[in-house]
């Protein structure tokens, strides 16, 4: 999983016919002991001769390569799980296969990943990530940052570092407190502009730049790690996805060991918010009735939920939810770091203040910059997976395209958006056969289908975001630094329209954030009424 001078983006992996007779084959059981920085393997999907994905996986052993690899132990996030989603997704040019032959020491049981909810057999994905990687060549762009996000990190880092100093020294607390929200907005910012874009990777050519990058969000307060495995093990690959078999069992009381749940399950939709129905698939409540009155409320405490509960649980028991953590905290080092840098920032976040306001007023502020980073962060998140006319996804609901037990992506009216665009690009087409195919479980179609971007094309929003407005093209290339995505938004864009796969986006934040309401109105009324 290199990021280095690579082959184009169909350069991957090759399966051998003798691969079967040469390597040793490994269960799902085995690969997941080898799930920490110690010991880390990873499975990844396979192709032919003919460039085509089997339903194969070949089963590399990154332990010792981490070290060498140019976007540093992020490699690790893949450890002890199937990685075909990360390894597709982090490197757009490819990868090359005298790697993957140099790493491999197996090959995954057949059948290990047949219940998986989705299918690589298009070339939609690989066609559009060469047009991309085309499209920053002709501009001359660097995949990674550039002088753009590094203007804007020293000026993010300023405001915060100043707001917090000057939340300590005003003795008004009228002031103060105006200054600790000052504050929380510059840690929300700092939050989806550079603590974002470093544990992707995507912040600078530097992996230690990106390390440093990442590590502000231990800065403001939370945890990285926590963080990486939620967002990117969880959210990221299995967008708006549900696990209904895992679903079903939580709700009798079953909980399974970590090693049988299945990884394609979206956390975001069920864990990011107590009282709140986020999935038309979960069964609605009285009070989600009101939901759309109480959620921008309870927004707010998202940050302080996180830093306070989320972090310490997955910490101490080294999982969240369905994922196993231990590619993470099952490192001395990053436990060590997980605890000092909790010390440390609870002592200018709260004890300094404290110490210059008294008990009360102290805990105030931190509260109130809490609240600030919480609602600006929330906002901005949401509106692009919960909204009128998104997607969403159920493992194990229906039979999909390729004869998996899946279920398309639905909305909540229960239509699929992909069948009018794949008719739209028929009727525009004068030949039917010259629309290629791609199955409504494709991997990049449903990022497409499950994600929403608002003032798409935009540079000021683009920016003020951190690349949430263009939340399309940050699901289908995290690698990618956000100041980018301006540039490519169009070549994104059109690709869907000669594929007929939805591309849904909304004029401005304030029209996303209204039917963002609407659409939790709904969710929490249920699908009938």
């Amino acid at each position: 999983m290199c990021n280095g001078n690579i082959p184009p983006a169909d350069a991957n992996i090759k399966a051998s016919k003798t691969a079967a007779s040469v390597f040793k084959t490994i269960s799902k059981t085995e690969l997941a002991t080898h799930n920490t920085p110690s010991s880390a393997w990873c499975a990844v999907h396979s192709e032919n001769s003919a460039v085509d994905y089997t339903d194969g996986h070949v089963v590399l052993d990154i332990t010792s390569f981490a070290s060498k690899h140019p976007g540093g132990d992020l490699i690790l996030l893949a450890a002890g799980k199937d990685a075909s989603v990360l390894f597709e997704t982090y490197h757009p040019r490819g990868v090359p296969p005298s790697l993957v032959k140099k790493l491999q020491i197996g090959i995954m049981e057949k059948g290990s990943y047949d219940s998986s909810f989705y299918s690589w057999h298009s070339d939609f994905y690989k066609v559009l990530k060469r047009r991309v990687v085309e499209r920053l060549e002709e501009r001359e762009l660097s995949r990674r940052g550039s002088l753009e996000i590094w203007i804007k990190a020293l000026f993010l880092l300023g405001g915060f570092w100043f707001s917090l100093i000057q939340m300590y020294t005003n003795t008004n607390f009228v002031v103060a407190t105006m200054w600790s929200l000052t504050m929380g907005f510059f840690a929300a910012m700092i939050g989806i502009n550079i603590q974002h874009d470093g544990n992707h990777g995507a912040f600078a050519q530097s992996k230690f730049v990106n390390k440093c990058a990442g590590w502000t969000m231990d800065m403001i307060g939370a945890s990285a790690f926590t963080w990486e495995v939620q967002h990117m093990l969880g959210h990221h690959p299995y967008t708006n996805v549900l696990d209904g078999i895992e679903d079903t069992k939580k709700a009798e009381g079953v909980d399974c060991k970590i090693e049988d749940k299945d990884q394609e399950s979206d956390p975001d939709v069920f864990s990011s918010f107590p009282l709140m129905r986020m999935h038309p698939s979960h069964t609605p409540s009285w009070i989600n009735r009101y939901q759309h009155l109480y959620a921008p409320f309870l927004f707010a405490f998202m940050t302080l939920a996180k830093v306070f509960q989320q972090d310490f649980e997955v910490a101490i028991s080294k999982r969240l939810y369905h994922i196993d953590a231990k590619v993470r905290y099952g490192c001395t080092w990053n436990v060590m770091r997980f605890w000092g840098m909790k010390i440390i920032t609870m002592i200018y976040m709260m004890a300094l203040p404290i110490y210059f306001h008294g008990a009360v007023k102290g805990v105030s502020l931190f509260v109130f910059g809490h609240l600030a980073c919480g609602e600006l962060l929330a906002t901005v998140f949401i509106v692009n997976h919960v909204i009128e006319g998104v997607s969403y996804a159920k493992k194990d609901s229906k039979q999909g395209d390729d004869g998996k037990k899946v279920g398309r992506p639905e909305t909540m009216m229960g239509d699929t958006p992909m069948e009018k665009t794949r008719k739209d690009a028929y009727e525009n087409s004068s030949n039917e056969k010259d629309v290629p195919s791609v199955p409504f479980n494709d991997w990049a179609a449903v990022q497409c289908q499950t994600s929403v971007n608002w003032a798409p094309g935009s540079w000021f929003w683009n920016h003020f975001s951190g690349g949430l407005s263009h939340q399309i093209e940050h699901h289908l290339l995290p690698s990618i630094c956000h100041t980018n995505y301006a540039y490519i938004q169009d070549v994104v864009e059109k690709t869907c329209d000669e594929y007929g796969v939805p591309y849904q986006s909304e004029p401005s934040l304030w029209v996303a954030y209204g039917k963002m309401i609407n659409h939790l109105k709904y969710l929490g009324r249920g699908k009938n009424e």
